[in-house]
Formats: structure tokens, sequence, C-alpha cells
């Protein structure tokens, strides 16, 4: 009899404090095709993905009544827009990535075409843009660059520097999330 009572005791509070979401996705893709006239065609794909996830609560949860109102909760939406094609590899827009140099994090936000590089300070220094061989080229309003990404995804700046005619060497460790 004891375990019995145990077992519903348990059962009804496993019920009553069950929490169920409410979860919307969506997935919208275009597909654009380019003729310039003087190659073959490209296409480009952009594929925006929405999700929405709602806690779902119930106003008077302890009430006997059979039909219970639902507690308006928030929404949380989460998009992401992804860009992919012929020689183009796929990128995330507005996807942010931070990295690490001289104790002090930037942080990359995906666009379009490349990155835009913000300091610790909420700033835009500079933008990188992506070559035809998948490396960038880094602008600031002092240097130009060349930018990469290593094995292990840290961003390496390489700058020339025309008075001592040497190549100077900034690494960026990606910080893990």
């Amino acid at each position: 009899m004891k375990k019995l009572i145990t077992m519903m005791v348990l059962t009804l509070g496993f019920t009553l404090n069950a929490q169920n979401t409410n979860v919307t996705k969506e997935t919208k893709t275009t597909t654009v095709t380019v003729d310039d006239g003087t190659t073959e065609p490209k296409k480009i794909v952009k594929t925006q993905k929405t999700e929405a996830v709602q806690d779902i609560e119930l106003k008077n949860a302890e009430s006997r009544a059979l039909n219970k109102d639902i507690k308006p909760t928030p929404v949380k939406v989460t998009e992401t827009t992804t860009v992919a094609g012929d020689y183009i590899p796929p990128t995330e827009i507005g996807k942010k990535i931070s990295y690490i140099y001289d104790d002090r994090t930037y942080t990359l936000v995906a666009d379009k075409t490349g990155y835009h590089i913000i300091n610790p300070a909420n700033k835009d220094v500079g933008v990188m843009r992506r070559t035809s061989n998948n490396n960038y080229i880094y602008r600031t309003k002092d240097k130009i660059s060349v930018s990469y990404f290593d094995a292990q995804g840290n961003l390496v700046i390489e700058t020339y520097d025309d008075k001592s005619d040497n190549i100077t060497i900034e690494r960026y460790t990606r910080v893990k999330q």
C-alpha cells in the first residue's frame, strides 16, 4: 500500500511540474542564378531559418478545472541567414565569433562578403573581405593586410611593413563557446 501511494504522489508531482514548450520552425530558401555573359552562370542560395520557442504555462495550474487558460509567456526567436553558392563557402550572416588578442576580446560579425571586426569598446575597427582563394583582405583606417583562419580556427593577420621590409604576424586566438 505504501508503494502504491508513493507511486501516485510521484506521478502526480511529475505531471504537475512538467514543462511543455511550443516550438515553431520555418525555413525559407531563395536561389538566384547570376549570368553575366562572361562565364558560366553562378548559383547563390540564401537560407533563412527561424525558430520560435515558447514555454507553455497554465493560469491557475492548481485548480481542478478541466479547461484552463494559458498564461502569456515570452517567445524566444532565433533567426539565422546562410549564404552559399558556386565559389562561395557557406557563410552565416550575423554570426558572431570571439577572439582574444593581447588580452583583449574582439568579435567578428559575419556579413554577406566577409566579416566586420568589433573591438572591446563595441566599435567597428575594420572589415575582412573574402578573396578568390579563400583568404581575406583585412582593412582598417590605418592599414591593409592579408588574413586567414588557421586549422584551429584562429585568425591570423599578416601585415607588410614598408619601413622594415618585413611581414608582421598577429594571431587572434578563437574563444571556445
